[in-house]
């Protein structure tokens, strides 16, 4: 590589390093806000907090990726062009193929950093998340015992205690429970203690009162207990087969037999093959954005107007083939021997910058295209 294309990928490079730190502080902050207001509102520590956006930011960098890519593009290509450095370069017999080069190895370099992210750290990241967020589901302590404050620790159970002892006794228990369409219990006990037995978490309710109001015909039974046993595990417990999934295995953990994944999976053949092929492709648009970002502003040339037209056509044309991915995903997940069109996004990407700076090598055809008129 000689010095002008280490000198042009050197400005990429810090430019992408911008752009994705900007990028994912905006999106952490958005994230960070919802997951803050959850967990701490769960009776969660700042370090449990700052555990969970760790986990969070290999999925979200993979997400800035290819904006931060195109946008670095762009941003150097104009500004090549403003200070006539990529003028000089031209004048000197650098055709559009070969002004490409720089931004081509930027593309790879990203594509790289992208594959490691998609087939080892976001699986790793998200099978450490759903432990984590398996052993606070099951934290009944972090879930309930929270003194003076209704609770909802899941759908339709509403709990409340008035007071929490040294010695962990819950004083003047609430627990509402209308998760049956049929019918709504509420009981209401002097005393209570929270017992686990392996996996399984037990309210234990003494002195009493259980109130069940029948929704068809609106009676209502009483009934008093000196003692009762109430089951939360499910309400302070995940559901178990979510942990098993594709997101938690990395790339060369999907390369086992298609029927071994399907059945520790509980997943079709089109949803592996999605997930197994998507970990290729999202990298390779990477690429991709580089390449429109400098070829859509390299076919303009200089303009005393500025560029935000032309920039705003490269976003447009990122936007469009980025666009068609999703319209893709379920196709291929209902029939798992379509797993090519993945990649058509990024051929056409490709095609389009390769139209372009075939464009570019040819001056006379671009004023013909443009009416003669000079920019």
């Amino acid at each position: 590589m000689v010095r002008i294309d280490r000198y042009v990928l050197s400005q990429l490079l810090v430019l992408f390093g911008f752009f994705a730190l900007v990028l994912v502080a905006v999106f952490w902050i958005n994230r960070a806000v919802v997951l803050f207001d959850r967990l701490i509102s769960d009776g969660q520590s700042a370090l449990v907090f700052l555990e969970f956006t760790a986990l969070g930011l290999p999925k979200l960098i993979t997400t800035v990726l290819p904006i931060a890519t195109f946008c670095a593009a762009v941003y150097v290509t104009n500004r090549l062009n403003n200070e006539s450095e990529l003028t000089v370069m031209q004048a000197t017999g650098s055709g559009p193929f070969r002004l490409a080069r720089p931004v081509l190895v930027f593309g790879v370099v990203v594509f790289a950093m992208a594959s490691v992210l998609h087939h080892l750290l976001v699986p790793l990241a998200q099978q450490q998340l759903n432990e984590r967020e398996a052993e606070i589901s099951q934290n009944a302590t972090a879930r309930l015992l929270t003194e003076g404050t209704f609770l909802n620790p899941s759908a339709g159970v509403t709990f409340y205690t008035r007071e929490i002892d040294a010695d962990g006794v819950l004083r003047d228990v609430f627990l509402s429970d209308r998760r049956d369409e049929n019918e709504g219990v509420i009981y209401t006990a002097d005393q209570a203690y929270l017992i686990r037995n392996g996996t399984a978490t037990t309210l234990i309710m003494l002195d009493g009162l259980a109130q069940r109001l029948g929704t068809s015909d609106q009676r209502l039974s009483t009934a008093n207990f000196r003692d009762f046993s109430f089951d939360i595990t499910n309400l302070v417990r995940n559901d178990a087969r979510a942990a098993m999934s594709t997101r938690t295995m990395t790339t060369l953990q999907l390369l086992k037999p298609r029927d071994e994944l399907t059945r520790s999976t509980g997943q079709s053949a089109g949803v592996l093959a999605e997930d197994f092929h998507a970990r290729f492709a999202e990298p390779l648009f990477c690429i991709v954005a580089a390449l429109i970002g400098f070829t859509t502003l390299l076919i303009r040339g200089y303009s005393r107007f500025g560029v935000w037209r032309e920039a705003c056509l490269a976003f447009g044309l990122l936007i469009l083939i980025d666009g068609t991915r999703s319209t893709l995903v379920d196709p291929v997940r209902d029939d798992a021997r379509l797993w090519p069109v993945l990649y058509l996004p990024v051929l056409a990407g490709a095609l389009v910058a390769l139209g372009m700076l075939w464009l570019a090598a040819r001056p006379s055809r671009r004023r013909r295209a443009s009416g003669g008129v000079p920019a």
